[in-house]
């Protein structure tokens, strides 16, 4: 079983929000261009004493992937 580098997928993590929210700050440009993927509206599980809501929706963009490029050069210097 191999283990999990958690300071990679912290580092990737951030550089989607990072990236996200250069996205948002410079919205009328190339950067924001992008796909969406995932459920349109969550799906709802009724067991009758608890609602589950499922739902997952991710959005790629210019800027999240310069986002993660960076976090991964962040990584590779620090490691």
């Amino acid at each position: 079983m191999k283990r999990v580098n958690w300071t990679l997928v912290v580092l990737v993590l951030i550089g989607f929000v990072i990236g996200r929210f250069i996205g948002t700050y410079f919205d009328g440009s190339f950067l924001n261009y992008g796909q969406t993927f995932g459920l349109s509206s969550p799906i709802e599980l009724n067991l009758g004493f608890i609602i589950l809501t499922f739902g997952l929706k991710f959005q790629i963009t210019i800027a999240s992937v310069l986002g993660v490029i960076i976090s991964l050069l962040i990584y590779k210097f620090i490691s």
